[in-house]
């Protein structure tokens, strides 16, 4: 049964087109950000629907222009949903457009994972059974016990592990191992909870990630972390948003301010 949407007349969400091309089928919607993926978003799409997932997909479009998630390649893989962001931001702007349109359609929790081929896509069934068990966020790790990180850059692993995890954790108030780790499962009422305020246009770049890690155990919902496979290509580019020194900069700084709260909505909102 499809729920009412929440109250969204605060919400401030991207200038967006939006093209279904298929029903609701299931509870659960698993939103994959892109732009210009190439053939790695392709190869994922194509193993989602080998997987036959409990989720509909829902593609979260920067405005590619490589011809990698056409409509006629999207509806051959069962893709339920393109979004394409046609307003201004990045990522965090990407995920407000497919959040909130996967709240008005009444899925009961989304799952969100990178569409640049390197999680595992069978984990996604896990991250759906931890949401109906009543968590409000699922982390996606590596690092836990039967998780795996294949080829992880080493700049990449202590940033991790010494700056952005304990910083964020320390933030959360509850321990985290994979903090930029962007496979992550979040329930209809963490997102749609008006103590959060997520449809907010300040979440424009990496800034809703760290948010939603820093928030979910300080508003008294339940929390884990699930062992995932990240897997790096060898004898390739990092397939990465992230570049240079000036765009890992731009991350710290983003992180430091939602683990001081200047994200946070102002008292009385």
């Amino acid at each position: 049964m499809k729920s009412s949407p929440p109250d969204r007349a605060t919400w401030r969400l991207p200038e967006h087109d939006v093209l279904c091309l298929g029903p609701r089928r299931h509870d659960h919607a698993l939103v994959i950000p892109v732009i210009n993926e190439g053939t790695r978003i392709q190869r994922q799409l194509q193993e989602i629907k080998a997987a036959n997932l409990p989720v509909d997909v829902v593609i979260a479009d920067g405005g590619s222009s490589d011809g990698s998630v056409d409509p006629d390649f999207l509806a051959q893989v069962g893709v339920r949903c393109r979004l394409t962001k046609t307003g201004p931001g990045r990522l965090s702007a990407q995920l407000r457009m497919a959040y909130a349109w996967c709240l008005d359609e009444g899925y009961l929790g989304l799952v969100t994972m990178d569409g640049n081929g390197k999680d595992n896509v069978e984990a996604v069934s896990q991250f759906v059974a931890r949401l109906e068990e009543g968590y409000g966020y699922v982390q996606g790790s590596r690092y836990q016990p039967g998780g795996v990180a294949e080829n992880t850059p080493l700049d990449r692993t202590l940033g991790n592990r010494c700056v952005h995890a304990p910083i964020l954790s320390l933030a959360a108030g509850r321990w985290f191992t994979d903090t930029t780790n962007g496979f992550r499962g979040y329930s209809r009422d963490y997102l749609a909870d008006p103590r959060l305020a997520a449809f907010r246009e300040v979440f424009s770049n990496y800034e809703l990630l760290f948010y939603l890690t820093v928030r979910a155990h300080r508003l008294g919902y339940r929390v884990c972390e699930l062992p995932v496979r990240r897997s790096y290509p060898v004898g390739e580019a990092t397939p990465t948003k992230i570049g240079g020194l000036s765009g890992k900069l731009a991350l710290l700084s983003q992180t430091l301010a939602a683990a001081m709260g200047q994200y946070n909505p102002p008292r009385g909102e």
